[in-house]
Order: structure tokens, then C-alpha cells, then sequence
């Protein structure tokens, strides 16, 4: 028998869902009455299969679904292109084998981010707090002249690990503000928010944001990427099976641990700008994409054939795609 479309997003929102009890228990009791957090979701990339990501970029529903683009991005050293799905505030990055150095398909990253001018900073001082010795550096952006200029600031835990990364960021004055790009006014004082980065072209098609995201990795890439989550006050609760769930006030990220062989995007929450009239499937590659009933999308995912792979090692900046916008 098949489950009703509406029972699929149902059970992938409560799977997603903060609980309590005994599913899941608070990783320290001060968060239960935390604000609003200094970070929250930016975005999220994966490393798909390439018949994925080949139909991501060329699939005409998801076209007309989502704000697409088809970019490749430049720091000056290395290149990526990626396929990108934008809402109001947050957007999905996705790459498939040979776009992007140093990953594989299975690996995934995830960004949160200030809308706030200094939040980063404040939530980097947090970060030492935990006694987390932080790497820190001005990620740049070449506009096509060679003239790299500055496009956010980075903080980070390590740049070591298995399949998953994450970093903290804040968008940087100078790249918000310059004429080429094109970007709206501030809204208010400090805006470096994520809304006025995206723009508003999501308004024409039916995806708005990200509100829930499932990640398969390692039980070390979940120690090792949480308290930057919990520096910059999202609330965090640890699963029984050593999985976490964490909430920034709009969207849901439930990282699951599994062997580096099993890892990647299990499935992804869409809000829509609307309720859909009549609930749609579509196939994409090896992915489903479940639109409606009413205003949320389910995307789910295969599991990823394992390869072998050689992992960014030591200090520094990852060589991995994380810092694609």
C-alpha cells in the first residue's frame, strides 16, 4: 500500500521535529530559555551521484519549482560549479562527482550565518568559551577582473573530518555593497542578512525555504561540528542514538551517525510560498521530490554507492566546496 503523500511529509516533519522525553534530551538545560539564536541556516550542499545532479541542473519542473542557477564559483585558487536552488533566506548547493576538489559523492556541508553585522564575532567568542580553538579567515570571490574582493567571513571548529563540514559566516560590507552585484539597500543598520543576499526571485516560483534537512554521517563529524552550533545559540538536543537535532528558530537539521560509507542528504523540508493546488511527484535522478498537499515539499534521497576517497587532512581551509555561494 502507498502512503498517502501528505502522511510522507507528516512523518518526515516529525522525524525532523524537536522532541522530549525519552527521544531526545536536552544537551545542556540553559538552552530550554535561550533567544533567538546570534546564527541561523544559511544553506546546505551535497555531493549527489552525477545522474543527480546532471538531472538537478536540467529538470524543467524543478525549474519552474525553484529560483535555479548554474554557477561556477572562484576564490582565486580553486574553482566549483554548482547547482542552486534559492528561497528567501536559505538555498541548497549541489554538486556531483568532478565539479567541486577534494569531495566525493556522499559528502555534505552545511552553513550558518549572522543577519546581523558583529553576531559572528560573538558567536566566535563563544565558540573559545567551549574551549574550541577556532580557525578563522576573510573567505574572497573573484567577479570575473582577478581582483579577488572580500565575501564573507569564516569561522570553523576543525578541518578535519569524514564526509561532513560546517562553518559559520557573515557577508562582508564591501561585497554586499558593490555595484556590480546588484544587491538591495540594508534594511536596517548591520544588515548582512541572508534575505537581502538572496534577493527575492524565489516570489516567482514555488519554493520559499528550507525548514528541515536530514544528513547521514560520522559519530566524529557530529562532535567535532556541533558546538559551533551551540556557540551561536541554536538549540541543540542530543538522540539516544547519538544523532542530534538542532533548531534556529525556522529550520530543522537532524544529523544522523552512521558509518562514512553510508553518509549523505537523506531527505530535505521545503515551505512553499503558497499551498500547492494538487500534490505533484516528480523524479530527479536518483531523488523524489513530493510537492503538496498544502505548503511544504518533501525531497527525498537514494543512498550513494560508496567510493573510495582522500580527505582534506591537517589545518587550514578545507579543500572541499563548502565555501560555494
Amino acid at each position: 500500500m502507498r502512503t498517502p503523500l501528505s502522511g510522507l511529509v507528516a512523518a518526515a516533519i516529525a522525524s525532523l521535529a524537536i522532541t522530549s522525553g525519552a527521544l531526545a534530551t536536552p544537551a545542556h538545560a540553559e538552552e530550554e530559555a535561550r533567544p533567538d539564536p546570534l546564527l541561523a541556516f544559511n544553506h546546505a550542499w551535497a555531493m549527489v551521484d552525477r545522474e543527480t545532479a546532471d538531472a538537478i541542473e536540467h529538470s524543467e519542473y524543478l525549474g519552474e519549482f525553484a529560483d535555479r542557477r548554474i554557477n561556477t564559483g572562484n576564490d582565486g585558487t580553486s574553482t566549483w560549479t554548482g547547482r542552486y536552488l534559492l528561497g528567501k533566506e536559505t538555498y541548497l548547493e549541489f554538486f556531483g562527482p568532478g565539479d567541486a576538489p577534494d569531495a566525493v559523492a556522499g559528502d555534505t556541508g552545511l552553513a550558518v550565518s549572522a543577519d546581523n553585522d558583529g553576531d559572528l564575532a560573538v558567536a566566535t567568542d563563544n565558540l573559545r568559551k567551549l574551549v574550541v580553538d577556532p580557525v578563522e579567515f576573510t573567505q574572497v570571490t573573484d567577479l570575473g577582473d582577478g581582483n579577488p574582493i572580500p565575501w564573507f567571513d569564516v569561522t570553523y571548529t576543525t578541518a578535519t573530518y569524514d564526509t561532513f563540514f560546517s562553518w559559520a559566516m557573515e557577508y562582508r560590507d564591501e561585497f554586499l555593497n558593490d555595484p556590480r552585484l546588484t544587491f538591495p539597500p540594508p534594511a536596517y543598520e548591520g544588515d548582512v542578512s541572508r534575505d537581502r543576499y538572496n534577493r527575492d526571485r524565489y516570489l516567482d516560483h514555488q519554493m520559499r525555504d528550507v525548514i528541515g534537512i536530514q544528513i547521514a554521517t560520522t559519530a566524529e563529524d557530529i562532535d567535532k561540528m556541533v558546538p559551533l552550533w551551540r556557540a551561536a545559540g541554536i538549540t541543540i538536543r542530543t538522540l539516544k542514538d547519538g544523532g542530534i537535532l538542532a533548531f534556529d528558530g525556522m529550520t530543522t537539521i537532524r544529523l544522523l551517525p552512521v558509518p562514512a560509507e553510508e553518509a549523505g542528504v537523506r531527505h530535505i523540508i521545503l515551505a512553499l510560498n503558497e499551498a500547492a493546488e494538487e500534490p505533484h511527484t516528480e523524479t530527479i535522478g536518483n531523488s523524489t521530490l513530493h510537492v503538496g498537499p498544502g505548503a511544504y515539499a518533501l525531497w527525498t534521497f537514494d543512498p550513494i554507492e560508496p567510493e573510495a576517497t582522500a580527505r582534506s587532512q591537517g589545518k587550514g581551509k578545507p579543500l572541499h566546496p563548502a565555501f560555494g555561494g
